[in-house]
């Protein structure tokens, strides 16, 4: 397919901004809870304070591609401030809402960002200490400190703009840092065309249309976020939603009732234990297996978790377990897993909710070529939505993409056309015994284990592999013994499936919470695998050799 055969006809986000401004002015758009009330932006009202803020942003006659940060939580500004940026001509440069003075600093730096949105946050200080000196300020109306120009305020003395760019999908629309398992993030480029190719062509495979209901939630500094909440909603005209804080999401959730949802493992597993905390296992299958109440049982339950509505439930951004698939398939929630990277914009592959085998994380999206490497077995993905490159770092550019394949890092197989992953290809680590073992797969079958929390299989130089747990809130309830047996008989349970080489000799429990602030997760809940293995680096050495099965460190 030539590049541009891929463009033709393509909308870019602007055009799709514009098309409903015209052709749906009064429908709602945007929903932002403030203080529980529904505040609801209309199309119209969307686009013309979006055009005000344009208008302030070319005030500023920043040279034409300038970047510009956005640090926020999910809310309706950060939709409305991407589309200000992209018409005033500029770049948007995402920002995780949880990071530090010091990443804040680099990534603004390395950015060369000249202004920041600065949004809706638990704490301002890190941006406000890590944003350049001369850089513009515009603060959106959520407890920003006062010394910044407020967004309504700005809002009030801009008269909106009366032309309607609509960039090219050639040009360059954001950077996306990426959240940094291994170290210092990259900047992600990613021209519009990543936006109208994915946009256009995920509706075409998923029948989402103005009268769906998306929720927003994750932060939208993911790309798996931005691609379906954000770029779905303002290509099929669906009413986003957004979350009014992490202590309302069931509530807010539930008000919602979204007919698409995507979720990451740890929300899935959230709601599981959640479910098993009034439900226990026993009970709830036996009342599962009585005809005239399990329609009932499974229909209070979705309703329960906000999914009664779901039509489609997407878990993305890192691998889900099977056995947790099944699970909410017994209560009648289909959970459609999907991968994609950063460097592709999340659109690699998905598995369709009539065509869905678990296990595995479905056929390849419309235009979407994969091939898995002879040797390495790494899954190479090639299609529209690849980035530009790494921002400033063509060398490394060129280390992960080759004859236009993006190179993930990902280990896999194909069967038929569903793709399995089986690994990382760099996170192997050797045994003692000289034996590779992959630590992604065997992590995968602790999920649904009540007491644990988070787990890291390792063991380079050790005569076996062990696994580090944290405590889940569950497990800091249970009492010790009981949590020791639940332990004890999972290990049991997992290295029965295991090949020799791959089997823990114990549990190591940690005191810790491995969290995004203490730097152990990345912002979006990945573990940082070089931060926990040399943390624990003493203790892993220390009780590899020999020891209980199962040890509080």
């Amino acid at each position: 397919m030539t590049k541009a055969a891929v463009t033709e006809g393509l909308k870019t986000p602007l055009e799709m901004l514009y098309h409903w401004e015209k052709n749906s002015p009064n429908a709602v758009y945007l929903r932002q809870p403030m203080a529980g009330e529904w505040q609801e932006y209309s199309w119209k009202r969307a686009a013309e304070e979006a055009r005000r803020m344009a208008s302030r942003i070319r005030s500023w006659h920043l040279p034409p591609g300038s970047h510009i940060a956005i640090a926020s939580k999910n809310c309706a500004h950060w939709v409305m401030a991407d589309m200000a940026i992209w018409m005033a001509g500029h770049v948007s440069v995402p920002l995780y809402p949880n990071l530090s003075a010091e990443t804040v600093r680099l990534i603004m730096e390395h950015s060369e960002a000249k202004a920041l949105f600065l949004g809706k946050l638990d704490n301002f200080k890190p941006y406000i200490d890590g944003k350049p000196a001369d850089a513009k300020v515009i603060a959106f109306p959520y407890g920003a400190p006062k010394e910044f120009p407020l967004w309504d305020e700005v809002l009030l003395r801009e008269a909106p703009i009366t032309d309607s760019p609509a960039r090219r999908n050639d040009e360059l629309a954001t950077i996306i840092y990426t959240s940094g398992t291994t170290g210092v993030p990259k900047g992600v480029m990613h021209n519009f065309l990543s936006f109208s190719f994915a946009g256009t062509n995920i509706l075409k495979d998923f029948n989402i249309t103005q009268s769906d209901r998306l929720f927003s939630y994750l932060p939208l500094a993911h790309v798996a976020e931005r691609l379906l909440t954000e770029t779905v909603g303002i290509y099929s005209g669906a009413t986003l939603s957004f979350v009014e804080s992490i202590d309302l999401f069931g509530k807010n959730l539930e008000q919602v009732q979204p007919t698409v949802f995507l979720g990451v493992p740890r929300i899935w597993e959230k709601f599981q234990a959640g479910i098993v905390k009034k439900l226990p296992p026993a009970k709830m299958d036996k009342l599962l297996g009585i005809p005239v109440l399990s329609w009932v049982i499974r229909r209070k339950i979705q309703k329960a978790l906000g999914l009664r509505s779901a039509r489609y439930c997407v878990s993305g951004a890192a691998p889900l377990a099977p056995a947790l698939n099944e699970w909410f398939r017994k209560i009648g929630i289909k959970i459609q897993e999907g991968y994609g990277l950063t460097e592709n914009f999340a659109y690699s592959h998905i598995n369709r909710s009539e065509d869905i085998r678990i296990g595995t994380v479905g056929r390849p999206w419309r235009g979407v070529e994969t091939k898995i490497a002879d040797g390495s077995q790494e899954i190479l993905v090639k299609n529209a939505c690849l980035m530009r490159g790494y921002y400033k770092a063509p060398e490394l550019t060129a280390e992960v993409v080759t004859d236009g394949y993006l190179h993930t890092g990902d280990q896999g197989a194909v069967d038929g056309d569903f793709l399995k992953i089986t690994g990382r290809v760099k996170e192997l680590f050797k045994t003692a015994k000289g034996k590779y073992v992959a630590p992604s797969p065997i992590e995968l079958k602790f999920a649904g284990t009540p007491g644990i929390e988070h787990v890291c299989v390792t063991g380079t130089g050790l005569p076996q592999p062990l696994a580090l747990v944290t405590k889940s809130e569950i497990g800091k309830a249970m009492d010790e013994a009981a949590l020791v047996a639940e332990l004890k008989a999972k290990l049991e349970a997992i290295n029965a499936t295991l090949d020799p080489h791959e089997r823990m000799s114990r549990i190591l429990v940690v005191k810790e919470t491995w969290t995004v602030e203490n730097e152990y997760l990345t912002p979006s809940m990945k573990l940082k695998r070089n931060v926990v293995e040399k943390h624990y680096d003493a203790m892993v050495t220390k009780h590899g050799q020999g020891g209980d099965a199962v040890i509080f460190l």
